[in-house]
């Protein structure tokens, strides 16, 4: 039975192993941090095409148990008027997205995968890896090594696999704005749970979603053009003035959140990965952020990681040697998530709209959801993707 093995324990690791072990492969995850580093981390929405891609592994459930539905979204002007009703999510699947911890979904993924008898080792950085004849050997940095007959770095945006395999390949992109986050254990909004509600400021795009709890989640995109020293970002009271003040001239329940979150964390830099030359070579392959990292405006990056994680391990059950294998997953996949990823982007360039432009595309949102079955559908497009387990891999299309 062909060894992999799997470089990460965030989302694509533990989800990869158990894809390949449904597959008929054996795997170990190597982790770089010990568990002390659960905790930490904002919260994400899965989108039914990653519920759909988790499905495929019997983890559907798994992730909606840990986080709570989020059916629907709605769009809002800087006044505080809505500028589309409720456009539920399932337009496309049949179903809606699940708002999510990350830590907790971590958690979740990776206590399922040992479950099912897949090793995770924490404390394991890799620091290089060569393939010699049939085998792929690594080395981490606590100088210990592994060997397997596949490596797949699923070990995020900052990946020292894509390093390995591309010298070349490109650094994660700064866009422009920073991921400012918040938690409210209970807030009296007055609106219906689970919508997530986005809000076009004049200098500053913000969105929420409440559980049924009461406790409220939110998100904001604090534009700052110059990329900052990640190591001086900070939170607390100063952070919360300048949040403020970015909202100050709008009419939007906006400030009253941000002054009723108890600590505000500091941000993070909000960083895509459009395209890489190379996605594979000498048995091992880079998925998920690892890949091509969506901006978190686009609402995707673990959906595709989910469905980058299934398909790989189905091209590596169908072609006969890794080297085909890897090639028909990066056919299967690249036009697909470096769409996404694109789109990421110009959601962002869109939030940040002013003047003629914030009008037209306040526009061009009120019309395309006042007919949701048909133009919001067509508009929801990154959901509207199935995997068949049983079937054969297909080439991806853009959408």
């Amino acid at each position: 039975m062909a060894r992999a093995l799997i470089i990460g324990a965030g989302i694509a690791g533990p989800v990869v192993a158990m894809a390949l072990q449904k597959a008929g492969f054996e795997s170990t995850v190597y982790e770089a941090y010990e568990r002390t580093a659960d905790g930490v981390g904002a919260f994400m929405n899965i989108a039914p095409n990653g519920l759909d891609a988790a499905d495929c592994l019997g983890l559907a459930d798994l992730v909606r148990k840990v986080g709570f539905d989020t059916p629907g979204m709605a769009f809002y002007r800087h006044d505080g008027r809505r500028l589309s009703g409720d456009i539920p999510f399932d337009l496309v699947r049949g179903t809606g997205n699940t708002t999510v911890e990350r830590s907790d979904l971590y958690i979740a993924l990776r206590t399922e995968a040992e479950r099912r008898g897949i090793p995770i080792e924490y404390g394991r950085r890799i620091v290089d890896a060569r393939r010699d004849g049939g085998t792929v050997r690594a080395e981490f940095a606590d100088g210990t090594r592994a060997e397997g007959d596949l490596l797949i770095g699923a070990d995020g945006l900052h990946s020292r696999v894509r390093e390995i395999i591309d010298p070349a390949a490109p650094r994660p992109r700064y866009v422009g704005v920073l991921n400012a986050w918040g938690f409210v254990p209970d807030y009296p909004s007055g609106e219906a749970p689970g919508i997530i509600r986005m809000f076009f400021g004049r200098h500053c795009f913000f969105m929420y979603t409440q559980a049924p709890g009461g406790e409220l989640r939110w998100y904001a995109n604090p534009p700052q053009a110059v990329r900052p020293d990640p190591a001086a970002l900070r939170g607390g009271e100063a952070w919360r003035s300048e949040l403020l003040e970015l909202v100050r001239a709008d009419r939007m329940p906006v400030a009253d959140i941000i002054r009723a979150t108890p600590e505000l964390p500091a941000p993070f830099l909000n960083c895509d990965l459009p395209s890489l030359t190379r996605w594979h070579r000498d048995g091992m392959v880079v998925i998920g952020d690892a890949a091509h990292a969506a901006s978190p405006t686009s609402g995707s990056g673990a959906s595709i990681t989910m469905e980058d994680a299934v398909v790989l391990a189905k091209c590596l059950r169908d072609q006969p040697g890794t080297d085909q294998a890897f090639r028909a997953f990066e056919r299967a996949r690249r036009a697909r998530v470096e769409a996404v990823v694109a789109q990421g982007k110009r959601n962002i360039e869109g939030n940040l709209s002013g003047g003629v432009r914030a009008a037209l595309r306040n526009y061009f949102i009120a019309r395309t959801f006042r007919k949701p079955q048909t133009d919001g559908k067509r508009t929801l497009w990154m959901h509207d993707h199935h995997i068949d387990w049983d079937g054969p891999v297909t080439v991806g299309a853009a959408g």
